[in-house]
């Protein structure tokens, strides 16, 4: 059985999406955010005390976008997965990294100096700065689906996870409003995939069973 340690509308929605995505069984464990300062015997588990954190067997992993890769490579085959032999592999792990590096650290950024820091130590002009930067690393995500679906292999896979991850980021601080009209409609195309659907719905549930609360909202 596959465990997820995973705190609301944080980066391990990420393997959320793609276990629900795959059907695989998974026990989820809910923290409140931030879980460093509000579940201190997680840093047992994770001492960085850092979401995610998913262990299957032997194995524990703490970055998101790695951790999709691992578990369409792992527990494939599945559609999910661009193959080292498709014309679109590099294009699938750049989208895939790219979600993560490139559109969720800037936005990290906005929310910590937004709504995290004490109110003495919040900076607009930190936040404003950091999402103009977010917006204008989104422009190759408005040109990648002016034209197509999904980012890559003409399917759903798990890079579109990544960055949807990032897209759901922005429309939890309030950015989303300022999407472009490619990008507008792919994150719509997004939310209506079941796999989506299921796992908001899991969060709600075992966040509401499991008592976590989050500072930021």
């Amino acid at each position: 059985m596959i465990t997820l340690y995973h705190c609301t509308a944080a980066r391990s929605f990420r393997p959320l999406w793609a276990l629900e995505e795959l059907q695989l069984p998974y026990e989820l464990k809910m923290l409140p955010f931030p879980p460093r300062a509000l579940a201190r015997d997680y840093l047992g588990l994770n001492p960085l005390g850092t979401i995610p954190l998913l262990i299957d067997g032997d194995t524990r992993m703490t970055e998101s976008a790695a951790i999709l890769q691992y578990l369409a490579a792992r527990h494939g085959p599945t559609p999910l997965a661009v193959g080292i032999d498709e014309p679109d592999y590099g294009a699938y792990l750049n989208w895939l990294h790219f979600g993560e590096a490139t559109l969720t650290f800037p936005q990290a950024l906005v929310l910590r100096y937004s709504k995290l820091e004490p109110q003495e130590r919040r900076s607009p002009q930190v936040a404003a700065d950091y999402a103009k930067w977010f917006f204008g690393r989104l422009r190759a995500v408005e040109a990648a689906v002016a034209d197509r679906e999904m980012l890559c292999a003409a399917r759903f896979t798990v890079a579109d996870i990544s960055v949807g991850y990032a897209l759901l980021l922005a429309e939890r601080i309030g950015l989303a409003k300022d999407f472009g009209p490619a990008v507008a409609a792919y994150w719509g195309r997004l939310q209506q995939r079941d796999g989506f659907c299921r796992a908001v719905r899991a969060e709600a549930i075992a966040g509401e069973q499991q008592n976590a609360a989050s500072l930021w909202w």
